[in-house]
């Protein structure tokens, strides 16, 4: 029997007894109609005043979430609670949907999104959805007569739910969910798990701190990763304790035996991983802190005392552009994953004609071919290339797989936007197809110095190292040039052998070692390179709209 709400509990709040267990099982909205108990995990409906057993939900699988139920936040001057929430899971990981119930009665879903956030909203669709074996990535389809772009196209399972909830949900039934963007900054999903009532959302990308939120778990504001509860897991390579910090983590690498581990199915039984070679170590530490100047008139966010927010160092990327023929040059870049527990998750990437920051963007841009256009400024195409990751550290968001390539695209901002820059990334896998679109602007060396207090702890070969900032009419015979080509040989010929690329300096290293004369004239005499205009700005496969 239904209890009433007392005075301190809202009016449309409403109560009755698990008919599984006995334990409570609220409903804050008159419209729902569908919960989980939180004591048993059963799936009721409410029928009058009373409940029923639908099914069961599985456990919810502990990904530490900065979000939970009961947090709130306010959007567009309307306040929201999250009251329930769905965890499905893909090829690459798990990802979560929660259930945000407006004090208008408004409902929408406060979903994962390329390591941020994005609030959608469900809406009626006007004709029939695009059928789900016709859709392609990167096709165009008009649905209620508006145009998209398909950015992904993925096989998931629901996997648990929890709290309350518009609809049953139908655990284990595996279906097709495709992301579509447009170049008005909306994403969308087609959820194809009911193929005779197709579901359609729309909405935008959003920060939490915009949302003002409350409640979280661990707190509201800073970097916050101190605070977090790791989780301990046993390295399957030596055995050394492995502790996985960030909420979101689908990969980490172990810090003895530097082995990638995956955990993107959970962290019991056995966990897939693989080997790979030392590597020199990144020259911006894992764990550092700094307070980065993004540029522009909205990309700098602040903390509640007004400061620049804080960005950790939780991953580091080596990668390079395969090679097409044997006479092509090896082009190679670095990356650091940047994280903020409010705001999210931020590239930092180091080239050779400099650096840059870069984050995955909501929409696409508009136009195709060499010319495009997005949020007010033109770029034209740089590059098309295959990129691949050859050595990593830390923890990160999406899946890494061993060997696995992507297809890229850099663009570059024109007139007074020059500073600008956009990377299409394309992948493709077991059960998803996907496009990533990021954008981000160049940084001077000094601006990252600063940031990340190195000044100190840098010794000048180091310092030379992190200064390149070369323009492309720079002289190839400058002695700064020459200086920052030697500074960095010895990392490009490492590079060289983990991409596929071949040497001719192997019988010198395994017989003089790495410090003898007869191996660094070999090396001196070998081609290596960077790729310029700041990398693959970006380029990561990060599990689409909801992932």
């Amino acid at each position: 029997m239904a209890t009433e709400p007392g005075t301190e509990r809202a009016p449309r709040a409403y109560q009755a007894a698990c008919p599984n267990c006995g334990a409570a099982v609220e409903f804050r909205s008159a419209a729902s109609a569908f919960a989980v108990c939180s004591f048993c995990r059963s799936t009721v409906v409410r029928e009058g005043d009373a409940l029923r057993k639908i099914g069961e939900s599985a456990e919810l699988f502990d990904d530490h979430s900065p979000l939970q139920l009961g947090a709130g936040g306010n959007h567009q001057g309307a306040a929201f609670t999250l009251v329930g929430r769905l965890q499905y899971r893909y090829p690459g990981g798990t990802w979560n949907e929660w259930h945000a119930l407006f004090d208008n009665g408004k409902s929408g879903w406060l979903s994962e999104d390329n390591g941020r956030y994005v609030l959608t909203f469900d809406a009626p669709l006007e004709g029939a959805a695009p059928s789900a074996d016709r859709l392609r990535v990167s096709a165009r389809e008009v649905v209620n007569g508006q145009p998209w772009v398909v950015a992904s196209i993925t096989q998931a399972t629901l996997i648990a739910a929890q709290g309350e909830l518009p609809f049953a949900p139908h655990v284990k039934e595996a279906f097709t969910v495709a992301d579509l963007r447009s170049t008005r900054g909306e994403v969308a999903s087609l959820d194809y798990s009911n193929t005779l009532d197709v579901k359609w959302a729309v909405g935008r990308s959003v920060n939490l701190a915009d949302l003002a939120m409350t409640g979280l778990s661990g707190g509201s504001g800073g970097i916050a990763e101190k605070k977090i509860k790791a989780r301990s897991i046993e390295c399957p390579s030596c055995g050394a304790s492995l502790n996985v910090k960030l909420s979101t983590t689908q990969s980490i690498v172990c810090h003895q035996c530097h082995a990638v581990v995956d955990v993107s199915q959970g962290v019991g039984g056995d966990l897939q991983h693989y080997a790979q070679v030392n590597a020199v170590e990144p020259q911006i530490a894992l764990g550092r802190v700094g307070n980065l100047a993004l540029g522009g008139t909205d990309n700098n966010p602040k903390d509640v005392n007004g400061k620049l927010i804080q960005w950790m160092v939780v991953g580091y990327v080596e990668r390079c552009e395969v090679a097409t023929s044997a006479d092509d040059e090896q082009v190679f870049w670095r990356e650091y994953l940047l994280y903020n527990r409010i705001e999210g998750f931020l590239f930092l990437v180091d080239a050779q004609d400099g650096w840059s920051w870069t984050r995955p963007v909501t929409g696409v841009p508009d136009g195709s071919g060499d010319a495009l256009k997005f949020e007010g400024a033109t770029y034209r195409k740089l590059y098309t290339y295959e990129g691949k990751i050859t050595y990593v550290l830390g923890e990160f968001y999406w899946q890494l797989r061993r060997d696995e390539t992507t297809l890229n695209t850099d663009y570059e901002g024109t007139g007074p936007h020059f500073d600008r820059r956009l990377n299409r990334e394309q992948t493709s896998g077991s059960g998803t197809q996907e496009v990533t679109w990021s954008g981000g602007r160049t940084l001077s060396a000094e601006a990252v110095i600063k940031a990340f207090k190195l000044g100190d702890a840098l010794g000048e070969g180091q310092r030379l190292a992190l200064e390149r900032d070369a323009t492309p009419t720079m002289a190839s015979s400058s002695l700064l040039f020459k200086i920052l080509l030697w500074s960095f040989i010895i990392i490009v010929v490492l590079m060289v052998f983990r991409c596929g690329g071949s040497s001719d300096c192997s019988s010198q290293l395994n017989t003089y070692g790495e410090a003898s004369n007869e191996y660094q004239r070999c090396v001196a005499s070998n081609r290596g390179g960077y790729r310029t205009s700041g990398g693959s700005f970006g380029g990561y496969s990060s599990g689409g709209g909801h992932k």
